[in-house]
């Protein structure tokens, strides 16, 4: 068999939503032969195993069990072991449009040069009404992209970026850059992030392109425990450390470096009375809690490069 692209869903105890998500690859149009699918559990005690098995007689499927729990190690047992000249990402409570590996497949056969990561739309799933409080601004942190009517290369990756839910890249491609950085991420139950535009960055530096379809459409979830302001809040602080971890991964700073910029984020924070208030108070005004959530990435960022200091 020719496998031509991997499909790739990485999981962690979510049987329930993972069956859809499988669904949606196992009815797409693209030819049975030309690509595999591939689960990796990290570290489920559901019946994922069980869900997955019920597939077999369908499809090109495989389980794999990966033991060390986190999201890029999951993510990159995926792609060391995908037999396809590219690999794509789901998530696994993501559900792909019927045309999903087509577009993809055609973005990398026919744009030039090829590009180094292809993704597209992501369309949210509601499972309880959007708060009225939640700005177009804070959904992109859900993975909820929309970024152009059209095919085109995403040149500002501070901007505009893909996200990990919808996502694919030439199989070599991950192999030259060392695929998902291990400290970045989710493991267990925090909110680390940033891993996919971390590696879309070093795709870039390395000479590629990141190319953004609107067809590459996928409809993702958001669960009712995400819509709640609390969980927003903790979201864009663990924002913050992830930054920080990003900027100690590519710029390797000193002790007195880190110092440094701790203490000038805190200060350009203290010296805006109107960004500490929208911090310290309670906000329910859309602008506000924008304002209050992006207060915290820089809160974030001070934690990260501190408790990163003191560990070195």
């Amino acid at each position: 068999m020719n496998i031509l692209i991997s499909t790739i869903i990485c999981t962690h105890n979510r049987a329930g939503y993972l069956t859809k998500a499988i669904q949606s690859l196992v009815d797409q149009r693209t030819p049975k032969d030309k690509y595999e699918i591939i689960v990796v559990d990290n570290c489920s005690t559901d019946s994922t195993k069980e869900a997955v098995e019920q597939f077999t007689s369908k499809c090109n499927i495989r389980y794999i069990y990966e033991s060390t729990l986190g999201l890029s190690y999951a993510r990159n047992t995926g792609w060391r072991n995908a037999r396809g000249k590219y690999s794509a990402y789901l998530d696994d409570d993501a559900i792909a449009c019927p045309v999903w590996l087509d577009k993809i497949l055609e973005v990398f056969e026919t744009v030039t040069p090829m590009p180094g990561c292809v993704g597209g739309k992501t369309i949210p799933l509601w499972e309880a009404l959007r708060p009225k409080w939640l700005s177009d601004e804070l959904i992109t942190c859900l993975a909820v992209i929309d970024w152009f009517d059209t095919p085109q290369v995403i040149t500002n990756l501070n901007q505009k970026w893909l996200v990990g839910a919808n996502i694919a890249f030439p199989t070599d491609v991950l192999r030259q850059a060392g695929g998902f950085v291990s400290g970045l991420d989710r493991v267990g139950k925090n909110l680390l992030s940033g891993g996919d535009v971390f590696l879309e960055k070093q795709i870039k530096k390395a000479g590629y392109t990141c190319f953004y379809h609107p067809e590459i459409t996928v409809n993702h979830l958001v669960p009712k425990s995400r819509l709640e302001k609390r969980w927003f809040v903790r979201r864009y602080y663990s924002q913050g450390l992830s930054d920080a971890v990003m900027q100690l991964i590519e710029e390797s700073p000193s002790f007195a470096r880190r110092l440094r910029l701790a203490i000038s984020k805190a200060l350009r924070l203290l010296q805006t009375p109107g960004r500490l208030m929208n911090l310290v108070l309670p906000r329910s005004d859309p602008k506000q809690f924008t304002e209050k959530c992006f207060a915290l990435i820089i809160v974030g960022q001070i934690a990260g490069l501190l408790s990163i200091a003191k560990a070195k």
